[in-house]
């Protein structure tokens, strides 16, 4: 009784695909396809038949594709040409990758251009075998699992070359917070690598970013850096501080645009004598902000002061009636409300005329 030939993976466990040395093989010669592995059947360049786990004759019966292969002699051992691949269902988890050069990013919180490098971690499996197989498979005899990770590894960082970008910008993540946000980056660069990858047969697991960074002795970063520590401290001073101080903006603009010379007197006067804003911060430190009023309620008249060539305010009329008390204001000092077309002296507003006091005897006069 003849032997019968046994066509089973005889190579390293680490390879994905192994074809099968001959192509001359023996009717009724016994195929063995181990557990986690895929066979095919190549005649002709096409794959006719797939065989799972287990073992089988190779007879018509089991491979119907069989019959068509002309001048088959029947009950004989006569060899057949077929070539037979193996397909290795494993799953390599501890790939890493990194960025060949730096990614030339816009950031997208301060459209500051930088050199972008990420590196991280990725794991892959084998998910359709049959398209693994026609996808990576050409006149070759196989790939090793280096040459598989290898390439591989080739589509995920041209992945990242695009999608990096995209995740930052739809998360509005600046370069320099990345490393604070890996997590959610690493998410949806990984959808779309895994749709890369899928052509091929394969799914992504665990992809991660283990850094997101800028050298930190490019010029560019050093700019980001200035640009993001500038909209720090503009945060630090609150949405609130800036309306506050771009409307004193607009009110000295609409007061110097009178042609008042008392105007022009009360609002340079700290910048004529160099005085800082110290009075002025003095003064709206002492007053506390109104309650917002029922709109049924009249609103009480606001009092801008001019101090220090500043303009201060809004005060209501006991700060500005407590401050005279105080000295820390006189009847000549400089004042405007809603209505007034330009800054008039203390003294000449009613309500304020009454609760004043004089000045000093020795005070100089107040300047014009």
């Amino acid at each position: 009784m003849a032997l019968i030939d046994v066509v089973a993976f005889e190579n390293t466990a680490q390879d994905f695909v192994w074809k099968f040395p001959s192509t001359r093989l023996r009717w009724g010669s016994q195929l063995v396809v181990k557990p986690g592995q895929v066979a095919f059947f190549v005649y002709r360049g096409t794959i006719r038949e797939e065989v799972r786990e287990g073992t089988i004759t190779l007879d018509t019966h089991n491979l119907p594709f069989l019959t068509t292969l002309t001048s088959v002699p029947f009950g004989m051992d006569s060899p057949f040409q077929a070539e037979v691949w193996f397909v290795n269902l494993v799953s390599k988890l501890d790939n890493l990758w990194g960025t060949r050069r730096p990614i030339q990013l816009e950031d997208p919180r301060y459209g500051v251009v930088v050199p972008v490098r990420a590196y991280g971690q990725y794991g892959f499996r084998i998910t359709d075998a049959r398209r693994f197989l026609e996808s990576l498979v050409g006149a070759g005899t196989g790939f090793s699992a280096g040459q598989v990770v290898e390439y591989f590894t080739g589509v995920v960082l041209q992945a990242v070359n695009v999608h990096l970008a995209r995740a930052l910008t739809t998360l509005r993540i600046s370069v320099v917070e990345a490393s604070l946000h890996l997590e959610e980056i690493a998410a949806q660069c990984s959808a779309a690598i895994d749709e890369e990858m899928g052509q091929f047969g394969v799914s992504v697991v665990n992809f991660y970013f283990h850094s997101v960074n800028v050298p930190e002795d490019d010029p560019s970063f050093r700019r980001l850096k200035e640009l993001k520590e500038k909209t720090a401290e503009l945060n630090m001073l609150g949405r609130d501080i800036y309306q506050y101080d771009r409307s004193i903006d607009v009110l000295k603009t609409a007061a110097a645009n009178e042609g008042n010379p008392a105007v022009q007197a009360g609002l340079g006067l700290g910048a004529g004598l160099g005085l800082g804003r110290g009075m002025a911060s003095q003064l709206d430190a002492l007053t506390p902000r109104l309650p917002a009023q029922p709109p049924s309620l009249p609103v009480a008249t606001q009092y801008f002061l001019a101090v220090d060539g500043n303009a201060s305010g809004p005060h209501g009329l006991e700060q500005v009636l407590r401050l005279l008390r105080e000295r820390r204001i006189t009847v000549e000092t400089l004042v405007w409300h809603e209505g007034l077309s330009a800054w008039k002296a203390v003294r000449e507003i009613p309500p304020l005329a009454e609760g004043g006091m004089p000045p000093i005897p020795g005070d100089p006069p107040p300047l014009p």
